[in-house]
């Protein structure tokens, strides 16, 4: 037994930091099974309370999810490389079955899918700042919920001006694929992009939609796509933390 001598907080924060070290170390592996309130209590010399606080720091931490019938495990995810500066470029990886990020995704040897809902709305503050038009216009919302290998990893939303997106391709409920790109196909194609990223906690709506674990942070990834005459586009991604790395690459 590993006796913790502090009270009740102190031991909940001392059996954590053993725990962590534990699965840092690699003696508690990516999705290992944590020993039961019961046995970590002996172990410790503490009581099931204790053990529930530090699991749930550790929950808050990302280091461990559970699971429906109370058992914990440490975290085990297979995260995706999303390189955004080949994501759109001029060497689209489009095809008549995939576009462009489910193509990349497939070439990674995993199973994207895209679930597809279109609706027309007024541009609220935000939307209209990065499509320079008015609060209130109207806008095509464009929502696609990508999973990979059947778990949710990205909630994109696109944005586009009516006048563009209205009676075309862009309307349409389905994972649709143009080669070079939806946009260019109803004649406003990207010339370029402005990317915005931020790094933040996520809404609950987003933790239920991408079934977070609590803890997990996610990078807010806008897009803003400019074409002849200004922009033609907003898209904004979030990409849960544990599931992506994300990568530019530039000539310097």
């Amino acid at each position: 037994m590993t006796s913790v001598r502090h009270g009740q907080r102190g031991a909940s924060r001392a059996i954590a930091d053993d725990l962590r070290s534990q699965i840092r170390s690699g003696q508690l592996r990516p999705g290992d099974a944590l020993p039961t309130s019961r046995d970590l209590a002996t172990r410790y010399g503490v009581t099931d309370r204790t053990v529930s606080a530090a699991v749930d720091i550790l929950k808050a931490e990302g280091l461990v999810i559970g699971e429906q019938g109370g058992r914990r495990r440490v975290r085990a995810d297979r995260p995706i490389t999303w390189d955004l500066t080949k994501f759109e470029s001029k060497a689209r990886r489009d095809s008549t079955t995939m576009d462009d990020w489910s193509t990349a995704i497939k070439e990674a040897g995993r199973d994207p899918a895209q679930i597809v809902t279109v609706t027309a709305e007024p541009a609220d503050t935000a939307v209209a700042g990065w499509l320079q038009i008015q609060p209130g216009d109207e806008v095509i919302r464009r929502v696609r919920l990508r999973t990979v290998d059947g778990r949710p990893f990205q909630f994109s939303t696109s944005w586009f001006p009516a006048r563009i997106a209205k009676d075309t391709a862009l309307m349409e409920e389905r994972d649709l694929s143009i080669p070079g790109g939806l946009l260019r196909s109803v004649g406003h194609p990207q010339h370029r992009i402005r990317d915005e990223i931020t790094v933040r906690m996520p809404k609950p709506e987003e933790s239920e939609r991408l079934k977070l674990p609590p803890g997990t942070p996610v990078a807010q990834h806008v897009r803003i796509g400019f074409g002849d005459d200004g922009p033609v586009r907003v898209m904004m991604t979030i990409a849960p933390g544990d599931r992506h790395v994300l990568v530019y690459e530039m000539d310097v």
